[in-house]
């Protein structure tokens, strides 16, 4: 027998179904509750509402958990490859060698750009940000696929979904190119996803790039740790346009420009600058006070996160990458220094240990891909490109969901009540 809630409102007593996941709260199903009272729920920023149902990652802040198809994300990311979690996300099952390498082979594959697309890129300004260039080629991907843009089609749905995850690097490599004026490099299908990627980016024709082993395989990391992360607001963006029946590579544009805010993709790109502000290690204590102060604008950016209380999971993998990488490349830079220190102090001072202001994955992500050599306008685009495969996941998703509805948030309107025109010379 269902579980029910039951809701007094106004003298009338109303059962509402509960519903339960496999982990996690229970959810109280209220899709009946206008029809029955006439009232809304009120819930600016969704934080207390399902907005669906979903099958593919889990998080429980409070404990520190993160599972994409059940699987914790510090064995995937130690464990596994990008590839494999890209496959995992879209099929629901880790892949048998045969199947990782079919997959690996389709991705590989369809990593060129049309050609026209090189020249969309030269409608930009030099200095335009990559994740504005992004988002323009992402959309603009429709009006070279048509072949892939019904979204009734599940083999289509596949088509563009595996068309994007492997688009995404080439374009992301390309906004980089263009922006520091030097020539486009096409794939190379001989190397990992995350190998060409990093030559796409750093190499340059006249001479071959080697792919560093250690800086491709925190590369890889940072990937599956930014694949998917349940319904924050960029994937709930795309959920939100997939529901309208956009085509996948509109939908993918609506995440892009959601994830551009700093205030979700863009806090990695926060954290290293505020590094950078501090500057040295012995002006710590000076910054540790300011963020103590209430009346001070100053932020420790990096620690704590809006869904985990306890420590981010995917930071303690981080760690260790940054650790691997800032060694084996042999960074002096002082901004690391002050990471290293900056992250001692706050694991230890009693204020941000009572707050549960942990180091989060954008704390070390940052210092990690300044160490490569991306330039801080560069993280947002590479967060795009690790999400893709959760956004055409969740798409993939929604749009076999039954049930699914053209998404239609509801209001409490605080407007003036309905009043008479007055004309222009009465007034």
């Amino acid at each position: 027998m269902t579980d029910m809630a039951k809701l007094t409102l106004g003298g009338a007593e109303i059962d509402l179904p509960v519903r339960k996941g496999s982990v996690g709260p229970d959810v109280i199903d209220i899709r009946k509750l206008y029809g029955q009272t006439g009232a809304f729920t009120y819930d600016p920023g969704f934080t207390s509402t399902a907005s669906c149902e979903s099958g593919l990652t889990y998080i429980d802040g409070d404990q520190g958990i993160l599972l994409h198809r059940g699987y914790p994300i510090d064995q995937l990311a130690e464990k596994s490859s990008f590839m494999e979690v890209c496959y995992l996300l879209l099929n629901g099952e880790l892949p048998k060698k045969d199947e990782l390498d079919k997959f690996t082979y389709t991705i590989t594959r369809h990593t060129m750009l049309h050609e026209q697309l090189a020249t969309f890129y030269r409608g930009f300004r030099r200095d335009a940000h990559p994740m504005a260039v992004m988002c323009g080629v992402v959309g603009a991907l429709s009006a070279f696929y048509h072949d892939s843009t019904d979204i009734t089609d599940p083999h289509q749905r596949m088509v563009a979904s595996h068309r994007l995850i492997a688009k995404m690097p080439t374009i992301a490599a390309m906004a980089y190119k263009y922006s520091v004026g030097q020539p486009f490099l096409y794939p190379d299908n001989s190397l990992s996803y995350s190998g060409n990627f990093l030559r796409m980016t750093f190499g340059v024709p006249a001479e071959p790039y080697q792919v560093d082993p250690v800086v491709e395989a925190a590369m890889d990391k940072i990937f599956i740790l930014h694949a998917d992360h349940e319904q924050n607001a960029s994937t709930s963006t795309v959920r939100l346009a997939g529901s309208s029946g956009a085509n996948p590579f509109a939908c993918i544009a609506a995440g892009i420009a959601c994830l551009w805010g700093p205030a979700h993709g863009g806090a990695n790109e926060a954290a290293l600058n505020m590094l950078r502000e501090i500057g040295r290690p012995e002006k710590i204590p000076e910054y540790i006070a300011r963020a103590k102060d209430k009346n001070d604008p100053f932020r420790l950016m990096g620690f704590g996160h809006r869904v985990y209380k306890n420590y981010d999971p995917r930071a303690k993998v981080m760690q260790k990458t940054a650790n691997e990488v800032l060694e084996k490349l042999g960074v002096t830079d002082p901004i690391f220094d002050v990471a290293r220190e900056l992250e001692q102090i706050a694991l230890k001072d009693d204020y941000f240990v009572e707050k549960k202001l942990y180091p989060n994955v954008d704390f070390y992500s940052g210092v990690i891909l300044s160490a490569i050599g991306f330039p801080t306008s560069m993280f947002t685009a590479l967060f795009a490109l690790a999400r893709t495969v959760g956004w055409v996941a969740q798409w993939n998703e929604m749009i076999s969901d039954p049930e699914q509805k053209i998404g239609r948030p509801r209001q409490l309107y605080t407007g003036p009540s309905q009043r008479d025109y007055v004309p222009l010379d009465q007034r």
